[in-house]
């Protein structure tokens, strides 16, 4: 992606952050004919040691895992919170408006994963992220309704080779700061989650 140096982050950690909070990614590959395919799904976070490992799945009608297998390097996007800015938190006329955003893309490399165990331990992962309670009930499904289910999804490991992480809230113009932080700390969700990032970040007098 197009990443000018002042909106650049080297911290893996905040990329790591921003996976972890902004788990609806877009996996990209490149279909038979050469044209980029999108799905759109959550995926599960893991560090081994130094490398992020990205799982998730998709439904077996969906052909996007056989593009992983033909063709295992890929693209993933996760877009963080974002928000309209309007020149109006400038001290001059002479400004135009702007959009902030964070965003992580990797390069990975795909390993599919069909093993009726191996893909139930993957999704105890995301159930674990989103709706820990929720592992009781799918145990209590019954085996012949849980391999049906299992049946129907195929599960991948993203293995991560690189990563680039975009952090854009102007902060390359601090006489935007403290009133943009004034804005949107009572806007939106999107505006109060970059308002919040200031702080992290220290942008505009945070700690």
């Amino acid at each position: 992606m197009y990443l000018p140096a002042q909106f650049k982050s080297e911290d893996r950690s905040q990329a790591r952050m921003l996976m972890r909070e902004h788990p609806f990614a877009s996996l990209i590959s490149l279909d038979e004919a050469g044209s980029p395919f999108v799905t759109h799904l959550p995926l599960h976070l893991e560090e081994r040691g130094e490398t992020l490992v990205l799982l998730g799945h998709c439904a077996r009608g969906n052909g996007h895992w056989q593009y992983l297998r033909d063709r295992p390097q890929a693209v993933v996007t996760f877009m963080g919170p974002n928000a309209y800015l309007s020149p109006k938190v400038y001290p001059d006329l002479a400004r135009v408006p702007t959009w902030n955003y964070l965003a992580v893309h990797c390069k990975v490399e795909a390993v599919l994963i069909d093993e009726p165990d191996a893909k139930d331990r993957l999704l105890k992962k995301l159930i674990g992220d989103h709706e820990p309670p929720f592992a009781q009930q799918w145990r209590g499904l019954g085996a012949d309704f849980a391999q049906k289910m299992l049946a129907g999804i195929v599960g991948f490991e993203l293995r991560v080779t690189d990563l680039q992480t975009k952090i854009k809230i102007n902060q390359h113009r601090p006489e935007s700061h403290a009133k943009m932080k004034s804005l949107y700390e009572v806007g939106n969700d999107n505006e109060r989650a970059l308002a919040l990032w200031m702080e992290r970040l220290g942008i505009g007098g945070g700690a």
